[in-house]
């Protein structure tokens, strides 16, 4: 996760730092310089004074008595989203130290002033790099006050620092006004955020499913991810309105803790072992708290021991942090992001994924089959010209998180705010042995929102077999990049899916070229034969042609079991018939149930059809006894299928 990283436009902090002491300078910085186009695209505020640290306070440092999620405070620009994305940095050391790299030696040393150069520097992950962002220390401030994220402390300025470097990421300090905090947790730990609408789930009402979402939340937190929630805000006016229970609408706080906190005092707690969900969570505001049940002052706090009170670092101050039962929160927020760090070290005790990344791009070409812009499915004559992505489940049944991320749009005073594209994604399962780009529509199994976001995420589980990934834009025709991200339990041997058909080659003319493409669909057997004394079987299929063959996955214990398999054959030989054999899996040698010939005439456009099955060179025989349901389509035309 922690890759090496890219100085953001060629500004190498180390060598700019020492041409600085050389000269016995400060550094300022040419690419985002103390001017209103470092601050706005749109808005104006008059008397801003562009100041050094030293200059708002005699005796400046990045931390004040460590880092906290209590240092951080809003400022003017409405990024609550950012500070609330801060504050969850702020107690994950290992993650704010990979942000804020080498943060000794940027700390201010009033031993050696010397050393001092006005310069700092902060590490995000953009698009599949983690990038190095070098900044000046010129903060805006009205009144000698800061006007953006501050710290508790005036003399503490590692937020402020911070924020200036993802704003220049950004474009200017407006850009950040009303962004997404999935995507700032993203940018700050290279992992996956996933939002969970909690209205659309119904968790209030449903404990079974809200008992699963608690455990999927402190799972994400006990692992080191970053969570952030909000309740939404349906019309302006709703805005930041505060609620009779204390909470703010469409504001974005940060998730500080998720405990399963233990009820009573002394021997009988520890008997009892009763044990409430319990989450705690932090305005960005520093203030105004929840006020209804284990708010800070509530009577419910008399249920906990003093021992327990301690644990949860339990205090009663207006500081904005909170606890809440989940089953209350999920009554009142509407929004929660997890952004899990996704694991891929075979060191780790915990839960290791196989990751999988794709950079790519919709671009526009006049010819439908080198166009890779053609939008959603709600457009069937164009969606398959976008770029595709065949990957395989290799378990009886897997787990898969998928993530899209399009590039960032960089912003300039002149473009205003970069927007994004509407965005997402669909899955559908192939044949076995697919290496060519689909050119006719398949079993869907799984599809992703489509909004206009950053990143879109889809968790699904997905059984044994090779699947084709889809990432479009909404609309046809618009342009972009992007970075798939896939993560499976066994490697996935994701790749693009590049041609259309196969190759000709200098050997084409000697060996043959394909005339016709079949693509065989054995959907099920019946009546198989009994093969062991619990009356059952253990079948899979075998389709051979031309010297190629796949394997589908054994089914276990039926004598009538759904294969639904397929695969997909370039033929030179038209003539050739297909063979699709049935066999029971044996623990020393498996055993031959029965074949069926298919002829694959591309004049001949076969529907489903019920076949009995025969022996070895289709030969009638007592012994062999079931049926097998096929489907077939075969074309001359190569990008038919």
């Amino acid at each position: 996760m922690f890759s090496s990283e890219k100085p953001y436009e060629n500004q190498h902090f180390s060598a700019l730092k020492k041409d600085c002491q050389r000269q016995k300078v400060l550094f300022e910085d040419p690419l985002f310089p103390a001017t209103d186009d470092s601050l706005f695209y749109k808005s104006r505020i008059q008397g801003i004074q562009w100041k050094r640290p030293n200059e708002i306070c005699d005796d400046p440092y990045l931390f004040v008595d460590g880092i906290s999620s209590h240092d951080l405070h809003q400022g003017q620009v409405g990024n609550c989203w950012f500070v609330a994305a801060c504050s969850s940095l702020a107690s994950r050391e290992s993650l704010w130290q990979k942000v804020i790299p080498d943060w000794k030696e940027q700390e201010w040393n009033a031993e050696k002033p010397e050393n001092y150069a006005g310069i700092f520097h902060f590490q995000f992950w953009r698009f599949g790099d983690w990038v190095d962002v070098v900044i000046d220390d010129r903060l805006p401030t009205l009144h000698n006050q800061l006007i953006y994220c501050h710290s508790n402390s005036k003399n503490e300025f590692w937020c402020a620092l911070v924020e200036k470097a993802y704003a220049k990421l950004s474009g200017c300090y407006e850009a950040l006004d009303g962004g997404n905090t999935a995507d700032a947790l993203v940018d700050f730990t290279g992992g996956v955020s996933e939002p969970i609408d909690l209205i659309e789930g119904n968790y209030i009402n449903d404990e079974a499913k809200r008992n699963l979402l608690f455990e999927r939340v402190l799972k994400v937190h006990n692992r080191g991810g970053l969570i952030s929630c909000s309740i939404k805000a349906t019309t302006a006016a709703d805005m930041e309105a505060r609620l009779d229970c204390g909470l703010v609408k469409g504001h974005a706080y940060a998730v500080t803790d998720v405990r399963k906190v233990r009820l009573g005092h002394g021997l009988l707690a520890f008997f009892k072992s009763e044990k409430l969900d319990m989450i705690r969570m932090r305005n960005p505001w520093g203030e105004r708290e929840w006020n209804g049940p284990w708010s800070d002052t509530s009577e419910e706090w008399q249920k906990v021991s003093k021992s327990e009170r301690e644990k949860l670092g339990m205090t009663v101050e207006d500081d904005g942090e909170f606890w809440m039962t989940f089953e209350d929160f999920c009554k009142y927020f509407t929004d929660i992001i997890k952004c899990r760090l996704i694991n891929t070290s075979y060191l780790s005790i915990h839960k290791t994924w196989e990751e999988a990344v794709m950079r790519g791009a919709w671009t526009r070409h006049d010819e439908p089959l080198k166009n890779r812009c053609g939008g959603c499915i709600n457009h069937k004559a164009t969606f398959l010209q976008n770029p595709q992505y065949v990957f395989d489940v290799k378990k009886a049944e897997d787990e898969v998180l998928f993530s899209i991320q399009q590039k960032p749009k960089r912003t300039s005073r002149k473009e205003g705010k970069g927007e994004n594209l509407a965005i997402g994604f669909e899955i559908q399962k192939v044949e076995l042995n697919r290496n060519y780009r689909m050119h006719t529509l398949q079993q869907q199994v799984a599809t992703s929102i489509y909004i206009n976001s950053r990143s879109i995420f889809l968790r699904t589980d997905l059984k044994e077999g090779r699947y084709v990934i889809i990432p479009t834009t909404f609309d046809p025709g618009h342009l972009g990049e992007f970075l798939l991200r896939v993560f499976t339990d066994v490697p996935a041997d994701c790749r693009e899916l590049t041609l259309d058909e196969p190759a000709r080659t200098c050997w084409s003319g000697m060996c043959g070229y394909p005339q016709v493409v079949s693509q065989v669909h054995v959907l099920a057997a019946a009546g198989l034969k009994n093969q062991d004394s619990q009356g059952g079987a253990d079948p899979y299929v075998i389709i051979k042609c031309e010297g190629n063959k796949i394997r589908s996955p054994v089914q276990k214990n039926t004598q009538a079991p759904e294969f639904d398999v397929k695969g997909l054959f370039y033929r030179k030989k038209a003539g050739q018939p297909i063979i699709v054999q049935v066999w029971n899996h044996n623990i020393i040698s498996d055993e031959f149930l029965g074949q069926v010939a298919l002829t694959g005439d591309p004049d001949d456009r076969l529907s489903q059809q019920t076949l009995q099955l025969q022996d070895k060179g289709n030969k009638k025989s007592n012994g062999i006894s079931g049926s097998i349901a096929v489907r077939l389509l075969s074309s001359s035309k190569l990008t038919n299928v």
